[in-house]
């Protein structure tokens, strides 16, 4: 027992002799290289809130450790320039640093994502969107700028103490140099002893942005991601042996055919036009104020066709492009970049030129620009025939960023009529705009009333205890506006003047105008023998803050919605489950039928393709998604991996999920189908990346003939 107190006692006193000298050491670095060191710690403090703003984990170790080993190796090699010059070299890397948080806080805060190197390429399209990027600007976003303006501050108080001149004559860079890349050797090692296989695969593969700064801090991720993309280009280039087998062996497994169904061949031979509403989100179809119906006309697409309830866009970072290549496919979007943007030149099979087989005409009609998302391009490689652009209509009605929806749709239907004239069958896409952020289209314009009628006594009544109660500064005290109309009736304005109440206005400009479609079709004979679908190709990107004003207000018994359907609370989880958008198909056919239904099972936007062409008699044999009407449940997965089923929502970043039902959970189903998800979206980025389908149908066409 002695021998051991002596052991611990000794262990003791050299452990306070090392840390004394390391403390000494630490102290006397820092007085000698005083800029270096506040280099290190500003840019580390702006990493911790950038991580506190998006994924919400200010002091996880590990980001730290991952962090500062970045920011040390940076600064080891500022030693081999003279120190006050040093100050040059660093400054320029905290604009890179701050640049980064800045940038990536902006991405988060909209996309929910962080943002790549490959997305460079989608710049191009900022400049028809000014005003909608204007818009998701903040005040917070600008928070990092304190950094660089903290580092030239320290840096003229050093020069006026003429401390450049006292240190110069002890520095020793080379030294320096390689103990400040061994400390962040160290550093690394430690923070690589806590990392697992699941932490590395995720890096390697770089599809879920958030859990790698969650779990490697922003400047690890934003290096890895610039490797990634070289990666990626120089993969393409000499070598897809690997994806290539994993391509091969996915689809050998799903060779059989789906079932046949009731809805089998149902509309095969009909002409199909494919709405594609700007984004509509779900939510709006539950919504009544006064009375009035925010959206009576898609509502009534839902009763009179096929509606399915639970359906999710699947959309990443290229929003609309993403939507119009996942319905044509039935592949995920690309992990790296746009397909749009960056993956154009690749084969894919694709509902259109399936349609084209069977001697269908395709085309597809917008009221923008022809180069925006590369459409011009990318449009041809899906199989359209044509594409109409801003260029053949005239922009006789400007609403938003362009062309409005009423008179798009209107002369829409006049060439459509031509088209029919020529072709026996057609498939066309209508793009909507006008519902396009920052959803400011109408102001100033007669439209939606979001405010909340109300009896003009009841409205005095309230301004009559807010004025006693004015000396109340509680936080919880919400104060009601009245306001006076012009007919003497009183409101108590809900929304109006506030980002949600100005998207609500846009959607039923947008739904009025699909009413006007309607009429359009209908007298030019072009209902009858023809198939519509609607969809919404991603939610509004609305922030939690304006759903709670939706739905948190005093006031919100006055309005007509589905109690069932409001969240309980705004947090991450409902708010995801709340991002589904409309999926309606509705034929004149079909109406007061056994058909005409609303299908409840979880729906993502590649069971498209699948589910049209099981209604068309058309099939993609390298589909990712699969024919709602054959199944009884589905899984929804996302570009990030996470996913859902009617039971529950998977995070994949946080390895948690939500319960959505009462049945039991097993842990065997989840690991199932997070193998799945992963495995999905491997097959299709490989398919995407090395053009697989061309390539490798031409190495079997070889081999068979030899």
């Amino acid at each position: 027992m002695e021998k051991v107190k002596i052991y611990i006692n000794s262990f003791v006193k050299t452990s306070k002799k090392y840390i004394k000298k390391i403390s000494k050491e630490v102290v006397k670095y820092i007085r000698t290289n005083v800029i270096v060191s506040m280099f290190i710690l500003t840019n580390l403090i702006n990493a911790i809130i950038l991580r506190g703003l998006t994924v919400a984990n200010y002091f996880a170790i590990k980001p730290v450790l991952a962090d500062l080993s970045i920011l040390l190796i940076v600064s080891a090699f500022s030693y081999f320039i003279k120190p006050k010059h040093q100050f040059k070299y660093l400054f320029t890397w905290s604009i890179i640093f701050t640049a980064t948080c800045i940038i990536n806080t902006i991405y988060y805060s909209n996309y929910i994502s962080f943002a790549s190197f490959s997305l460079l390429k989608t710049l191009t399209e900022l400049g028809g969107y000014t005003d909608a990027v204007t818009t998701l600007l903040e005040f917070k976003f600008f928070i990092f700028l304190w950094q660089p303006f903290a580092l030239m501050f320290v840096h003229h108080q050093l020069k006026r103490k003429k401390y450049y001149d006292k240190v110069i004559d002890i520095e020793n860079g080379k030294k320096r140099f390689l103990n400040t890349l061994v400390v962040a050797l160290i550093t690394a090692g430690f923070f690589i002893s806590q990392l697992n296989s699941v932490d590395l695969s995720r890096l390697n593969k770089q599809w879920n942005r958030a859990s790698i700064v969650m779990e490697f801090g922003i400047y690890t991720y934003q290096i890895n991601d610039a490797i990634t993309c070289v990666k990626t280009k120089v993969n393409t280039m000499f070598g897809y042996d690997e994806s290539a087998k994993t391509f091969r062996e996915y689809y050998l497994e799903k060779q059989a055919l789906e079932e046949k169904n009731k809805y089998t061949n149902l509309f095969e031979g009909k002409n199909v036009i494919v709405i594609h509403g700007e984004s509509l989100q779900g939510f709006t179809m539950n919504l009544k104020f006064n009375d009035q119906e925010l959206t009576p006309n898609i509502n009534k697409m839902a009763k009179e066709g096929i509606y399915f309830s639970n359906f999710y866009s699947q959309e990443s970072v290229g929003n609309s492009s993403d939507s119009e290549f996942t319905l044509a496919t039935s592949l995920m979007p690309s992990s790296s970049g746009t397909v749009f943007m960056n993956y154009f030149d690749r084969e894919y099979v694709t509902l259109q030129k399936l349609l084209k087989e069977q001697g269908y005409y395709t085309f597809s009609m917008h009221g923008n620009n022809g180069s925006s998302w590369n459409r011009n391009v990318m449009h041809k490689s899906l199989g359209f025939d044509k594409f109409y652009s801003s260029e053949d209509y005239k922009i006789d009605e400007v609403l938003g960023l362009g062309l409005s929806d009423k008179s798009f749709f209107k002369q829409s239907v006049e060439k459509i009529k031509k088209i029919s004239e020529k072709h026996d069958k057609f498939y066309g896409t209508l793009i909507m705009l006008t519902n396009h952020t920052p959803f400011d289209a109408l102001e100033g314009k007669e439209s939606y009333n979001t405010n909340i009628d109300i009896d003009c006594n009841e409205a005095k009544k309230i301004q009559e205890e807010q004025a006693i109660n004015t000396d109340d500064d509680s936080k919880d005290k919400k104060e009601v506006n009245i306001v006076e109309n012009e007919d003497g009736t009183c409101s108590i304005k809900y929304l109006e003047g506030t980002k949600m109440g100005n998207y609500l206005k846009t959607v039923n400009y947008a739904d009025s105008a699909i009413g006007e479609l309607f009429d359009e079709l209908e007298e030019a004979n072009l209902l009858d023998d023809t198939v519509i679908v609607l969809y919404g190709d991603h939610d509004a990107k609305l922030k939690q803050s304006e759903f709670e004003k939706l739905y948190y207000s005093d006031y919100i018994e006055n309005v007509s919605i589905d109690k069932d359907k409001i969240m309980t609370e705004v947090n991450d989880y409902n708010y995801e489950l709340n991002r589904k958008v409309p999926f309606i198909i509705w034929s004149k056919d079909i109406i007061d039928t056994k058909y005409s239904k609303e299908i409840d099972t979880v729906m993502g936007m590649i069971d498209i393709m699948p589910t049209l062409g099981n209604m068309l008699n058309v099939h993609n044999k390298y589909a990712l998604g699969h024919d709602m009407f054959s199944l009884d449940n589905n899984v929804v997965v996302f570009p990030d991996g996470n996913w859902l089923t009617n039971k529950l929502y998977y995070n994949s970043s946080k390895e948690e999920y939500l319960q959505l039902t009462d049945d039991a959970v097993s842990m065997d189903d989840i690991k199932n189908y997070c193998n799945y998800a992963e495995e999905i979206i491997n097959v299709s980025n490989g398919i995407i990346t090395y053009d697989l389908i061309k390539r490798v149908n031409e190495t079997d066409k070889i081999l068979e003939n030899k």
